[in-house]
């Protein structure tokens, strides 16, 4: 098998919007994303599936040395073998692809935050990091495209942490600022008990209505003289920004006990759409 394949493999098996965005990308861009694309996932799966937390942080440590082979032409593993290609050509910071280690290893010894500026941090990691990694790949002229890409991880983020609340409580993790939780009278135990208050209501809509102002603001900063290089993003978006509104119209405290996605028809009429319409 081979590095490219192993990356496109693992995008694959994810099941995730990313996925669907990369399908009408130029050769070289999708094979540059895909391999971003299965980096995050493998750092992510150490936090994951890993259930001693010194085995967790030693391969997060292994990752960041590998990062070093990366940029020293030396690289072992398949997706920083299918990277090696691309870091130069496309000038992609070193230090942000260590940025995104630091995000995932907060998982391991983090599942509380106080306030909104404190997830915002975490979500600049896990999320917006990848997002300015994303552009560089896809390719702009004007470096507003950058602020573009960095709110818009921040919704895909905000996105992920509404759908996934139960899942998140079911391994002890609450993502939601304890400030908002006492603003809105939520008690941890509610969400950690799985239960569908109108007060966890009102509290999610408040998440909704947040995650949506972040699409609008990414949304209005992209110049127009990059819309069309950064469609996989808008790809992305119109995906994500669909599955929010689904939770919405469903009823927000849903997400306690169950996750909602987009069938994979859905996701690639959207894709189809925002393409070729964008």
């Amino acid at each position: 098998m081979t590095p490219d394949q192993y990356c496109e493999d693992k995008a694959a098996q994810s099941g995730s919007s990313f996925y669907y965005s990369f399908r009408f990308l130029p050769l070289q861009t999708r094979l540059a994303i895909t391999a971003l694309y299965a980096f995050c996932r493998e750092v992510d799966d150490v936090v994951d599936e890993t259930h001693d937390e010194n085995v967790a942080r030693t391969t997060l440590n292994w990752w960041r040395s590998e990062i070093g082979n990366l940029y020293a032409d030396k690289p072992q593993h398949p997706v920083t073998r299918a990277l090696q290609p691309h870091v130069t050509r496309l000038q992609l910071p070193q230090q942000q692809l260590l940025q995104i280690i630091d995000g995932m290893e907060m998982d391991l010894t983090q599942a509380r935050y106080n306030s909104f500026a404190d997830l915002r941090q975490y979500c600049y990691l896990v999320a917006s990091v990848v997002g300015l990694l994303s552009a560089r790949i896809f390719g702009f002229s004007d470096e507003k495209t950058l602020q573009y890409a960095e709110q818009l991880g921040m919704a895909f983020q905000l996105t992920n942490i509404i759908r996934d609340v139960g899942e998140d409580a079911r391994r002890g993790r609450i993502y939601l600022p304890v400030e908002e939780l006492q603003r809105f009278d939520v008690p941890a135990a509610d969400i950690l008990g799985y239960r569908e208050t109108d007060n966890f209501k009102a509290l999610m809509s408040f998440q909704i209505e947040r995650a949506e102002g972040y699409y609008r603001e990414a949304l209005a900063a992209l110049p127009t003289a990059d819309r069309k290089r950064q469609r996989a993003g808008l790809v992305m978006a119109a995906i994500y920004r669909a599955t929010l509104e689904e939770i919405k119209q469903d009823g927000a405290q849903k997400v306690l006990n169950q996750r909602l996605s987009l069938t994979p028809i859905r996701k690639l009429w959207l894709a189809w759409k925002t393409w070729w319409f964008a």
